[in-house]
């Protein structure tokens, strides 16, 4: 290799360098996740579906693999390994994380309920896209369901709550990256048809909640295990109807009922446990002071 080649293979890493953080952090975010989102719908169009799993089992493994720092380049591996917040969590928390998560995806479908029992439930809407006819059998499509919400919470937690939050947090602090994030996240999601005036809302208070979390637990674990449930309830029930269909209607037409009363106190009931949770996980750690201080240009 030639002085002239070593010159312009290395002026590009130092232009990106210059880049300001946070444009660094949407770029490589929006490109660790959105190819890899949608390796699995090519491989379930082409292949049968158990196929199509295994496939895409082996893709996610090597792809986590990766993100969190391994494999080549060498000089890349420990940016990756904190943007994707590779830490252990010993039991506890990880017990208080799964706590979160799980109560994160009641609140966020106990909201989807509240919404649609205000307005009616667009069913044609929400279906459009999600047509699992061409897969012949019952257990072949709850096995799509699943893979379909693994890939989606694995892709979109490390893109978005990894590679774009953490360098924006380390730079700007975290209510600002989780806000970036979570308006990214949203605007991804606006291109569903299912994106209707009343979700908007609901997406956004999602990325603001999987944000806090990723950020209290200091792993994309919790985040992630919140965002494979919740989709798994997404792709199975409202966009799908595989695991059966929202018959309610808006209290504009029953009256404030019980359903619509148990509904509401399931949603604050749970959102309480997220916030809890995360806010026992806090208190029992302490921020080291170079973090505290950290500040990379």
């Amino acid at each position: 290799m030639n002085l002239s080649e070593m010159t312009t293979q290395g002026r590009a890493p130092r232009l990106w360098a210059k880049l300001p953080v946070s444009f660094r952090a949407i770029i490589s975010g929006l490109l660790i996740a959105l190819p890899a989102m949608n390796v699995w719908p090519l491989l379930l169009l082409k292949l049968w579906v158990p196929l199509a799993a295994i496939a895409e089992v082996i893709f996610l493994a090597f792809y986590l693999w990766w993100v969190s720092g391994g494999g080549p380049p060498h000089t890349t591996q420990a940016i990756r390994a904190s943007s994707f917040r590779r830490a252990a969590l010993s039991p506890t928390r990880m017990a208080l994380g799964v706590i979160a998560a799980l109560f994160f995806a009641v609140t966020i479908h106990a909201s989807i309920v509240l919404l649609f029992r205000v307005v009616s439930f667009p069913v044609a809407t929400f279906r459009r896209g999600y047509d699992l006819s061409f897969i012949p059998t019952l257990p072949f499509r709850w096995l799509a369901v699943v893979v379909s919400a693994i890939s989606a919470g694995i892709c979109e937690e490390s893109g978005f709550r990894g590679y774009i939050q953490r360098p924006i947090e380390q730079r700007h602090g975290a209510p600002a990256a989780i806000l970036v994030s979570s308006l990214l996240f949203m605007a991804l999601h606006l291109t569903k048809a299912w994106a209707t005036p009343g979700m908007i809302p609901i997406v956004f208070g999602a990325g603001i909640l999987l944000g806090i979390i990723a950020w209290s637990f200091g792993s994309l674990v919790p985040s992630m295990i919140g965002h494979v449930i919740m989709d798994v309830g997404l792709f199975a029930y409202w966009w799908t109807g595989i695991a059966g269909e929202f018959v309610m209607r808006p209290i504009t037409e029953t009256g404030l009922d019980r359903p619509f009363v148990i509904a509401c106190a399931v949603f604050a009931a749970s959102l309480a446990v997220v916030l809890l949770a995360i806010s026992r996980f806090r208190s029992k750690i302490t921020i080291p002071v170079a973090e505290q201080t950290e500040n990379p240009s």
